[in-house]
Formats: C-alpha cells, structure tokens, sequence
C-alpha cells in the first residue's frame, strides 16, 4: 500500500507543480533557447526538473522511515538539484557541475555507506574498501552524466530512466519477497516521471534540464548499487550493465568520439545516438521509439537473466552494443536514411471518411458511459476501502469541488490529476476486493473492461477523426505492459501486478479520451470523479 501511495502522491505533486513553473519560468530565466544542436527551435521551459524531484522526494519524507542511507540519498539529491537549477538559469560550465555531483555522491558514499563491494569477475576479497570506494564515487557520476546526456529529445531520459526504475523495483520486491527501501525509492522516482512525461511527449511543453536529468542519473546509479550490493547480494554484479542499458554505452561511445577527433570531451556535439537516428532520417517519434525498444529488450533481459553468470549478462549487453554501433556506421557509410512510407490500416482500404466518423463517435460514446459506470459501480460493490485511501479521496473531493466551482475554463490539472487518481484507486480496489469475489462482480467487470478495451482499440486506430494524437507516451505504455506481463505470476500489494498494470491502462486511456474532448467542467467524468471519490471517503467510515 505504501509504495502505490507513495507513486500517486509523486504523480500528483509533479503534474500539479509543473504547470505553475511553466508560467514562472521565463521571470526566473530558466528557459532553453534553441541553437544548431538542439532540436527544438523555440524557447521551452526547463524546468522539469523541479516537479521530478520535488514529485519523487516529498513523500519519500512523509511516508519513508528515514534512516542514514536514505537521509545521504536526499542530501545528495537537493545538493544536485540545486546545482542543476542554477545551471538551468544560468549555465555552469562542466567542471562547476562535477563540484555538485562530488558532493552528492560523497554524501552517499562516506555518510550513507553505500559501496560496490564486488564486480564482475573478482571476488569481494580481492576488491577491498581502498579500491571500491574511489570506483563508486566513479560509476555514480559516470552515470550522472550519462543520463545527463541522454536528455536530448522529448520523452526520451524519462521513458528510458522509467523502464530502468521498473526493472530495479521488479527485482527488488522479488529479493525479498517485500516493500523494502529500493522499492519505495523505484515507485516515488517513477511516479515524479510519470508526471513530468504528461507535459514532455513530443512536442514538449517543458524540458527536465539538468536539475532533473542529474537528479534521475544519481538515483538509478544509487538503486542499482543498492541493490546488487545490499539488498540482494546473491544477485549478478553485471546486472546493471542491462538494467541500465543504451545511456551507458552511449556516453561512452560519445567521450570515445570526442577523444578519437581530438576535441575536448567535454564539449557539447551531435554525436549520441539519437542525433544519429534523426541524421538518418528518422523522424522524432520513431527515433525515441528505437531508443524506448532497445532500453526495454535490456530491462526485459535483466529480468531474465537475474541470477546467470556474468560472462553471460555482459556478452549479451556487448553484442547488442556491438550491433547497434555496426548498424549505424553502415548506414552513415552508405548515406542510408529512414523513409516513412508506412500507411495507416485504415488509408489502404476503401472506406470513406464519414463511416469512419461514424463509427469512431459510436465507440467514443460507448468510452464515456462505460469510464463513468465503472468509476461508481466500484466505488459501490466494494466491501471495504484503506483508511490511507478515505484521506486522499476525501481531500481530492475537497480540491476537485473547488476547482470545479471557482477555476477557469477548460480541463485543469486538478480534474486530470483527480480521474487519474481515482482511476488507480478504483482498478486496484476493484483487483483486490471484485477479482476473486462474487461471480456477478467479476462477470460485470469483464464486460465492462472488454468493451472498452475494444472501443480504445478501435478509437485509437481513428485518431485523426477524434483529434487524438498518438505520441511516444503511448509506445512507452505498450512497452511497460509487455514488461509487466512478461511476469503475469508476480503479486504486489496483494493483487496480480499484470492484471493491475493492463486494467490501469484500459481505464486510464478512456479518461484521456473523454478528458481530451473538453466538453466543459460538469460533464460525466469529473462528476463520476466527485461521486466516485466520495462513496471511496464515505465507505471507509461506514
């Protein structure tokens, strides 16, 4: 229970921060100005970062029993970020941020006590204190800056850091078969993403900048030391190598670059494998897309290959490196490039514009009777709610009430945030409490979730008739399920973590849809929302 709290309160605090720091940006000068080796070429705010860090750290505080590891984690993170946030208003030169990212990782090392203690292929008493402390001081900043430097197209170090933060929680709760820190840690970190990404798909609305991508780089480096040092030390050393995938060999390949052409290593160039893609041709989309497929193929193989042998984790992790660097040099040689030339399903047969609209606003409407209907029908069959839920439902109806009363017009991040919420807290309940009761329950809830996983389906494949636009988001969901299922077997708080993840996303893809529309501020979702809420508050005192 702790964890799904902790990782809505992180969504929440990072959805609702970041618009207001999207207003306030260009008064505090943190916005990122175009030039010839970014991408972009208007002015976007960078500050990501805060709704990230403040998302993630904020209920670590409240909910986490602190204790010297994670009080050096926080330290560490604030130290980074302040450095971060003075560097994305004012641009630090290099070698001022390695003063910030010493500090943090300092911090972790020499008063939390986190070390590596074994590598692969040595032996921890062959790898004593005088040699681990310095390599973890290195690795940790190494991996700072790697993530650092992924963060060069839309959605791209979120959804790669996401996919590596659910590996890590995925092997950490199995360790131990409980919620232990790397959990907590994994599920605060990802919902601040999860948040930050609402306003990050392509085209981007704000930028994570360095307070962010620093902040996401110490966290991952810290988790996987964490746990292949602490809370499992029976698993591979090598593992990180997948866990944490395409940001490390693409670092290296980058210093190796710069180095090889005589240039300082330091200095910014279009050299990562992103700018590569999008030299090829491909287009923004489907060059984060690659990037999201080869980062989850390292997180899948990581978790299949838990306890193997090192030689095998890293000459797996090195052949896939290998064929990526192979493919791209060949495609630079021979001036290869990406055409888009792959038509829609529904442009290669004869059907006519006004049968597609007719049928896209048929399962349209069936979307927004069936989110409404089983928003309250669960908030009614279910026998019991958590006390922790009664606060959160009762202080979102709170809030929720409000901003439908005095906000302005249009949809709002309260009523985003509040169907987003209530959405998690209805699918989990339900899992736990419909899934295994009365066979009327169950029977309703497989209607009702195999009719709107048809419908979103078949609204989906009509984006264009509806106005909704697929973005990378929705490939890094697809590519999050497929993670999740790949263990249909692992139960988390209580309920089957793949029917939880897969029913999540059918319900929270039909309150985008309707939310999307803007049919004004009363209308049948937020008052699903304020009812559902309310029985959910209700119910936990009855």
């Amino acid at each position: 229970m702790q964890a799904l709290l902790v990782f809505i309160t992180a969504m929440a605090i990072s959805m609702v921060v970041l618009p207001l720091m999207v207003r306030l940006s260009p008064y505090i000068g943190m916005m990122d100005q175009p030039d010839a080796r970014k991408v972009h070429t208007t002015p976007i705010a960078r500050v990501g970062g805060i709704g990230i860090v403040l998302g993630a750290l904020a209920p670590l505080l409240v909910w986490m029993p602190m204790n010297d590891l994670l009080y050096a984690y926080v330290v560490g993170s604030l130290v980074l970020f302040g450095f971060g946030a003075l560097d994305d208003q004012r641009e630090l030169g290099h070698y001022v941020k390695f003063i910030g990212q010493f500090i943090a990782v300092g911090i972790v090392v020499f008063y939390g006590g986190l070390t590596i203690v074994q590598i692969p292929f040595v032996s921890a008493e062959f790898f004593p204190p005088s040699i681990g402390i310095p390599f973890t001081i290195f690795a940790m900043v190494g991996m700072i800056n790697a993530i650092n430097h992924s963060d060069g197209l839309d959605g791209l170090a979120g959804g790669e850091s996401l996919l590596s933060l659910l590996g890590v929680a995925f092997i950490a709760y199995q360790a131990e078969n409980n919620i232990n820190q790397a959990v907590i840690v994994a599920c605060a970190v990802m919902g601040g993403i999860v948040g930050f990404l609402r306003y990050n798909t392509h085209p981007a609305k704000v930028f994570m900048g360095d307070s962010g991508s620093q902040f996401l780089g110490f966290t991952l480096a810290f988790l996987v030391i964490l746990l292949t040092q602490r809370v499992n030390i029976t698993l591979s050393p090598a593992l990180p190598a997948l866990l944490l995938g395409l940001p490390v060999i693409d670092i290296l390949a980058v210093l190796f670059l710069r180095a090889k052409g005589g240039m300082n290593i330091f200095q910014a160039t279009r050299n990562h494998i992103h700018h590569r893609l999008l030299d090829r041709g491909f287009s923004h989309q489907s060059s984060v897309v690659a990037i999201y497929s080869t980062q989850a193929f390292f997180v899948l193989s990581a978790l299949a290959l838990t306890y193997e042998a090192d030689w095998i984790i890293l000459l797996l992790y090195c052949l896939v490196c290998c064929a990526i660097f192979v493919l791209l040099i060949r495609a630079e040689q021979s001036n290869w490039q990406f055409k888009h030339n792959v038509s829609s399903f529904f442009n290669k047969i004869n059907l006519k514009k006004g049968l597609l609209s007719t049928i896209g606003k048929q399962q349209f409407s069936l979307i927004k009777i069936l989110i409404p209907l089983l928003l309250v029908y669960v908030s009614v069959a279910i026998p019991s709610v958590p006390s922790d839920f009664v606060v959160i439902s009762l202080l979102l109806v709170v809030v929720l009430i409000l901003d439908l009363l005095f906000g302005h017009g249009g949809r709002s991040v309260v009523q985003q945030g509040s169907a987003f919420i209530c959405a998690i807290f209805v699918v989990y309940l339900s899992s736990l409490h419909l899934s295994h009761g009365l066979e009327i329950h169950k029977t309703v809830e497989i209607v009702i979730y195999t009719l709107l996983a048809g419908s979103i389906a078949v609204t989906l494949k009509l984006a264009k008739e509806l106005e909704f636009k697929t973005t990378t988001a929705d490939y890094l969901t697809l590519f999050i399920v497929l993670l999740v299922g790949f263990f249909q077997d692992i139960y988390f708080l209580e309920v089957n973590l793949a029917e939880v993840v897969l029913k999540s996303v059918i319900v929270l893809y039909g309150c985008e849809l309707i939310g999307n529309q803007n049919t004004g501020r009363w209308n049948m979702l937020n008052i699903a929302v304020l009812i559902t809420l309310g029985m959910l508050a209700l119910r936990g005192v009855w």
